[in-house]
């Protein structure tokens, strides 16, 4: 029997009615309403926060790897039980703070709290549980019976039991009447020890384009002490610089030491900023490409890279490097 560690984190799925509305309670509302499928597993829980996804900040992201590195050697895989409406970023950043971990650590969540008899959250449950015991080390989400890499992974449906999608990349696996069904070819390798890097700076700022933004909007960031800015620019890869000029606002910054990441508005397929004039004036002035990122893994990519170094070149390295399968190149 699998030993498995539960740790929650509050979210919907744990949620009960109080008086302000859904307020998220701890492990045991869990594990009680699991049903038949935890005797399947040697289940230890433990409640490492009780929050709203949308209080979970870079300050609780240290505190859910710490609480996971702590646990690797000691489990056969971890789940870690969290709101949906952030778990893609604490999902990203996770695959960066915690790269090469040797078990499944899987992220779940559910759009309906567990103790309503309608719930998504025992299936949810469910499948992470079979992701936890596969034996596959990484960093995953598993929602409505799929299973993704953490840095993949989008919300992008509010209500829908399918909330979850896998961008630009294959699932890492599936559920269904086989039951869990794994494509290992497009799970990353482990390459090297699992050493926790937790250091991160959260002063990144993400703008994105509209036709009309004022490019002083820039000017603001730098003089707020930002320390990193994405842009999420249009289609394939273009910002304006006709009457508002948005290229000499990247040159600014990056001149001030502040490197600038620039991704595509569109969910799906890659950005390229070399194909058009306007794109690639941006990278001239010294834009780091985004590529098939998306803005979750763009934007804590750019925390945890700035936690190692201030150095535009280094981080321009790293954001040219597939670390954790969050870019395809």
């Amino acid at each position: 029997m699998k030993k498995i560690l539960m740790l929650t984190t509050g979210g919907t799925i744990a949620s009960l009615p109080s008086e302000e509305g859904l307020a998220p309670t701890g492990a045991d509302t869990i594990l009680s309403h699991m049903g038949p499928s935890a005797a399947n597993y040697d289940i230890t829980t433990q409640e490492i926060l009780t929050l709203d996804s949308t209080n979970i900040q870079p300050e609780e992201w240290k505190i859910i790897a710490g609480a996971i590195h702590q646990n690797i050697r000691l489990y056969d895989g971890i789940v870690v039980t969290h709101g949906t409406d952030t778990m893609a970023y604490t999902a990203s950043m996770m695959s960066f703070m915690l790269r090469n971990v040797p078990i499944p650590v899987v992220f779940t969540g559910s759009q309906v709290p567990i103790a309503s008899p309608l719930s998504d959250a025992p299936l949810n449950l469910t499948c992470a549980f079979a992701m936890a015991a596969s034996a596959t080390p990484g960093i995953f989400v598993a929602f409505d019976r799929k299973i993704m890499l953490g840095c993949r992974s989008v919300k992008v449906r509010t209500t829908a039991f399918d909330a979850f999608e896998s961008v630009n990349y294959p699932y890492a696996g599936v559920v269904d009447s086989s039951g869990l069904n794994l494509d290992r070819s497009v799970i990353p390798p482990q390459r090297g020890e699992c050493v926790l890097e937790d250091t991160v700076d959260s002063d990144v700022y993400l703008l994105k384009l509209t036709p009309g933004t004022n490019p002083k909007l820039v000017d603001l960031m730098i003089e707020a002490g930002c320390h990193g800015i994405v842009i999420e620019a249009f289609g394939i890869g273009g910002l304006q610089f006709v009457r508002r000029d948005f290229v000499s606002k990247i040159e600014k910054a990056i001149d001030a030491g502040i490197p600038v990441v620039v991704c595509s508005q569109c969910l799906y397929e890659r950005s390229d900023f070399s194909v058009y004039q306007v794109g690639q004036k941006a990278l001239a002035k010294g834009a780091i490409q985004g590529f098939d990122m998306t803005r979750e893994a763009a934007v804590t990519k750019l925390m945890w890279a700035l936690g190692h170094t201030r150095d535009l070149g280094e981080i321009r390295a790293m954001f040219h490097t597939n670390l954790a399968g969050e870019i395809a190149l």
